[in-house]
């Protein structure tokens, strides 16, 4: 039975009209103090029912408001006078500052006052309210205030606003002088009446006037002074903000100065006698209250526990894989309280880009997830089931100008437009080209993820780990394992990540050495690519068992003839033919090349079963011509002076990189050169040529990248097309049924040139298979061979088989009846003979044929002459894949004494050569065949003669089964051709 399917955001719920629309000004975002202090600020912000209208009454607002409006207002109460805005955690402190300046103003027109404050601490009367904020400041210039004063310090324009321009000429030495004033100068500012002094970015204002050699002990002197004068004066409230950490110490962009004014501050509480009360207008729980507010117009949270329940099984299901967070008991429980939000999205943004210099906390979040949740509104995604941090695209208009103008992050950008979002550009970014096809937009989502992460002010907070970047990703809809593979993905591609051992997932302003490679590429030519990549085609399809024929461009380059007796292996080019998709029929060139020969295909191909043709798969072409590119740009890179310019982990990484090329390289020649077209009755078209296809395996062409000619020996002897030098021959009745030999008597010339004309018979890749086929045919009394004088047939010892005109095989039958065998021999009169003594016993008996084969004709002969016991049994596999197999098999056969003998040799690609022989048990042969098993694959040529002697000590009896039992534990692996020897005594 199928789950039911999980909600999205766009079903649970309602999006702000003007936050679907974008119809959010930048005024909604652009609070600014002083401007509200002026009456100069947009009306989101200048107008208090509309501003409390959309402010979420947080507890540390109402907290502010009730104990400030209780100091103004003359409730009475034992209330301090001097409060700390802590903002570290949500911010909102220029939001609590506008909101007591509304209250000082009596809050006209609000309607929902009980909300944040008791009505009866609103003051009545006037308020004096003076506000500074050290964005807005100007210390070398100073600020226009009105009525031609211009403010360089905090107290000239709080002098100013408090008082007007007598305020100011009150302490205007003080201010150009940049001198702090006195408690008294500063009380008498106050007149008497109920005062509000605001203090905004005070560490912003000390990094401004220091470049002009003022001495921030001039900023501690004021606040003294004004802490003093505020304390001092029973209706007057001061309200400043700090951004320090839980610990006590500073770590956003302005962490120096920020951590001196915090020290001041209390050199200057110590003098006052009295403490700030430390007030956080929006604590760290209430700020993702704050956004919701004011994204969403309605959520449905009967919705909230069942989806916060399907994320969590989804997270324990792949807790190993994820990061402590997913677990953690906690986690559910903020997400309920932050849904639609994923608990990661306020942690990033909090923790992360909150750091940066100008990002506005509670403002800068908004900005961002109203551009987010207006784009995901629009396109509706299926897998949202909630807000991720992946859902944040940089290559949006709106967020891209937020990161990289306002944050002042414009570095990144090349990242963004190259790696993570094209937005705008017509190419698309890494990440984008990588999801084409795909279910969902995985490395999109990766990429994203990474980007905000590395979104920080201290180098420390940059990146994600692998851990984290999935428990950020993964949701209901989304599948683990798709994550984990666009990470790789978009990790081996990426440009701009750091590309360093023990970094975290995080993007560098500079590109990395991807990128190096990259542009390394553009440089190489193209003729450079065609001349390399051709060589090394060359290279791969030379070897012993084809004579190879490069790049022919028509019949007259693939000469017509037997040769040293290799079958012509054709390698066509790339660029002149290819296969691309299903083939349905042969391409023209190829069938010119197998039907013709000569200049302007004169003449007819006459050994056709003589040629071999390998094509180029068009999808794989240009992966091909760019893995040679890459390898060209790397060995330029890994030359000594370029390599000294790099960072240490990258010349060790571009070392490796550069030797992996080469393996690269083959690997993406063999899986481009995969189509085979060769002699058969089993034609690719009814009407085509007699040539059959067949698809090398992808997988299996990177077995041993370098060696072509061996995955094309293979492939055609799995068709049973190909007979290598120690393949067994053809049987004597299938050469008499399926050549002209039919007829009686050929040549073994003519015979063995059938075998390179007709196509429906095997390949030969030299003339001992068809020896060797000659001798058995003779050997079992099917043929009977000639060549002058010598006449060899069934009996005689084994002939020397000689291939040309002058030597004849003969059909037994023709042979009788024509008279040849057997032989005549010349009478001669008799002599008188000794009688003969009685003949011995026959002690020695063979067969040969498949190992299976020749074991049961054995046992007929042992049993037909009567045979009780065989005491040594010899084993010789024409096969050396065969022959290994056997050694585990006898190594472990009961009550044998088992002797494996070795003789042969192979020879090395480079030239080299090894000869090897071998007597002993099979325990000491197993570490010989471990030995020789890789030699032998990657050699140019091998030889290798192996029999087994298996001893009896008490004999083996023939009657009964044991026989069948041994043959069956010797033919389990072992499928190939032997010869197999049983003796009746104990010493052969």
């Amino acid at each position: 039975m199928n789950e039911p399917k999980l909600p999205t955001i766009f079903e649970t719920c309602r999006l702000r009209e003007d936050v679907r629309r974008g119809a959010i000004t930048e005024a909604d975002f652009a609070a600014d103090l002083a401007q509200v202090i002026s009456r100069k600020a947009s009306k989101e912000y200048s107008d208090p029912a509309l501003f409390f209208a959309n402010t979420y009454p947080t507890r540390g607002l109402k907290n502010l408001l009730a104990n400030v409006g209780r100091r103004l207002s003359g409730a009475g109460g034992e209330v301090a006078s001097i409060f700390r805005l802590d903002t570290s955690y949500g911010g909102g402190k220029t939001h609590g500052l506008i909101a007591l300046a509304h209250a000082a103003a009596g809050m006209q027109g609000v309607t929902n006052v009980a909300e944040f404050l008791d009505p009866d601490l609103v003051p009545t009367g006037k308020v004096r309210v003076a506000s500074f904020d050290g964005e807005n400041a100007d210390p070398a210039n100073g600020r226009a205030m009105g009525d031609g004063v211009l403010a360089k310090t905090p107290w000239g324009e709080i002098a100013y606003l408090l008082a007007g321009p007598a305020g100011y000429a009150s302490v205007r030495p003080s201010d150009e002088g940049h001198s702090a004033p006195g408690a008294d100068t500063l009380r008498e500012l106050f007149g008497g009446e109920p005062t509000l002094i605001l203090l905004d970015e005070l560490s912003v204002y000390l990094r401004k006037v220091r470049p002009l050699g003022v001495s921030g002990d001039q900023l501690s002197a004021f606040l003294t002074s004004l802490f003093k004068a505020v304390e001092g004066t029973q209706n007057a409230a001061l309200v400043y903000t700090l951004a320090i950490g839980k610990e006590g110490r500073a770590t956003d962009a302005y962490s120096e100065e920020n951590q001196f004014i915090a020290e001041r501050m209390e050199e200057a509480e110590k003098v006052s006698a009295r403490k700030a009360t430390l007030l956080n207008p929006t604590e760290e729980d209430e700020t993702v209250k704050v956004l919701r507010r004011r994204l969403f117009e309605s959520i449905d949270e009967k919705q909230i526990p069942s989806i916060v329940d399907a994320y969590r099984q989804k997270w324990m299901a792949s807790s190993e894989s994820l990061s402590e967070d997913a677990t953690h008991p906690r986690t559910a429980e903020i997400f309920r309280a932050s849904y639609p939000l994923h608990p990661e999205v306020i942690e990033t943004l909090t923790g992360k880009t909150a750091t940066l210099n100008n990002f506005q906390r509670v403002r800068g979040m908004l900005r961002l997830l109203a551009r987010t949740v207006a784009h995901l509104w629009e396109t509706q995604p299926d897998d949202t089931t909630a807000i991720h941090v992946h859902h944040i695209d940089p290559g949006l208009g709106g967020i891209q100008n937020e990161i990289v103008t306002r944050l002042g992050q414009h570095a990144y950008q090349p990242a963004i437009t190259n790696d993570v979002s094209a937005g705008e550009v017509k190419k698309p970014a890494l990440a984008e080209s990588i999801d084409e096809g795909a279910l969902a937009p995985y490395a999109a989502y990766v990429a994203r993820t990474i980007f905000m992460h590395t979104l920080a002010f201290n180098d420390q907070l940059k990146g994600v780990s692998f851990e984290q970047l999935r428990y950020s990703i993964l949701s209901p809809a989304l599948d683990l394992s798709f994550i984990e593979d666009a990470r790789k993905k978009f990790g081996a591609q990426s440009a701009y990540l750091d590309d360093r051992p023990s970094a975290p997932l995080r993007f560098n302003v500079e590109a990395n050495l991807h990128q190096m490679i990259r542009n390394e590429e553009r440089h190489v030519e193209d003729d450079d690519v065609r001349s390399e990549l051709n060589d090394r085609i060359k290279q791969i399809f030379d070897g012993p068992t084809f004579d190879a024929v490069h790049f022919p461009g028509g019949a007259y380059e693939v000469p017509d003839e037997v040769g040293d007796g290799r079958p012509k292996l054709a390698v066509m080019s790339y660029d002149g033919v290819d296969v691309d998709g299903p083939v349905e029929e042969v391409p023209t060139l190829i069938e010119r090349i197998y039907a013709k020969k000569g200049i302007n295909d004169a003449g007819v191909r006459t050994y056709r079963n003589h040629l071999v043709l390998v094509v180029a798969d068009e999808s794989h072409r240009e992966e091909m011509r760019a893995k040679m590119r890459r390898r060209l740009a790397l060995r330029r890179l890994i030359k000594r002076e370029r390599l000294a310019k790099l960072a240490e982990h990258q010349r060790d990484k571009v070392l490796e990189l550069e030797s992996k090329s080469e393996h690269e390289v083959a690997v993406s020649i063999q899986q481009c050169y995969r189509h085979v077209f060769y002699p058969s009755r089993n034609r690719v078209s009814e009407d085509g040529p007699y040539l059959g296809h067949t698809a090398i395996e992808v997988q299996s062409a990177s077995d041993r990248p370098g060696s072509g000619q061996k995955q094309i020996s293979r492939t055609l002897h799995d068709l049973n097309k190909l007979r290598p030098k120690d393949a067994p021959p053809d049987s004597p009745k299938f050469i008499r049924d399926n050549t002209p030999l039919k007829s009686g008597k050929i040549s073994t010339l003519a015979l063995r040139d059938e075998y390179r004309r007709d196509h429906g018979l095997a390949m030969l890749t030299g003339d001992d298979t068809f020896i060797r086929g000659v001798l058995q045919g003779v050997e079992k009394g099917d043929f009977v061979y000639q060549r002058g004088d010598l006449l060899n047939g069934p009996g005689d010892p084994t002939a020397k088989v000689q291939i040309d005109e002058q030597a004849t095989v003969f059909t037994m039958d023709y042979a009788k009846r024509e008279g040849i065998w057997p032989r005549k021999e010349t009478p001669k009169p008799p002599k008188p003979r000794p009688p003969k003594p009685p003949k011995p016993p026959e002690t020695r008996f063979t067969a040969e044929d498949v190992l299976r084969a020749a074991l049961t004709q054995l046992w007929e002969k042992l049993r037909a002459a009567r045979v009780e016991r065989v005491f040594v049994l010899k084993i010789r596999m024409f096969e050396i894949e065969d022959a290994f197999v056997l050694i585990g098999v006898i190594k472990g056969l009961p009550d044998v004494e088992a002797t494996v003998s070795m003789s042969g040799g192979y020879a090395t690609k480079g030239g080299a050569e090894c000869e090897v022989e071998f007597r002993g048990p099979p325990a000491d042969a197993q570490p010989m065949k471990e030995f020789l098993d890789p030699q032998f694959r990657d050699s140019a040529e091998r030889n290798l003669q192996t029999e087994y002697e298996l001893r009896f000590e008490d004999g083996l009896p023939v009657k009964g089964d044991e026989v069948e039992k041994l043959t069956t534990k010797l033919t389990r692996f072992a499928k190939g051709s032997a010869h197999v020897e049983a003796w009746t005594k104990a010493t052969p």
